[in-house]
């Protein structure tokens, strides 16, 4: 499985790669994290990481005593879109 790209911090490498959003869910499904991000025009792209890389960007986030991710920006990368990863 081709897997998608996501970070909690603005990349510093190859910005206009990468788009910003905003988590409305993350969940989990065959084994993988499957996370909900509305992008800044409204819609709703979700982007398959495995739960480590889950792991390591929710840890990064500022999500305060909640600890809940959602609500959070985050930048993202979908494998196959317009920047032909």
């Amino acid at each position: 499985m081709n897997h998608d790209r996501i970070h909690a911090r603005e990349p510093s490498h190859h910005v206009d790669r990468w788009s910003v959003g905003t988590v409305e869910s993350i969940d989990q499904r065959d084994g993988h994290c499957v996370v909900s991000v509305r992008t800044e025009a409204g819609d709703i792209v979700e982007i398959t990481v495995t739960l480590a890389v889950r792991d390591l960007f929710v840890d990064r986030l500022d999500t305060g005593p909640e600890g809940s991710p959602v609500g959070e920006t985050v930048w993202y990368r979908v494998r196959g879109g317009p920047s032909g990863d």
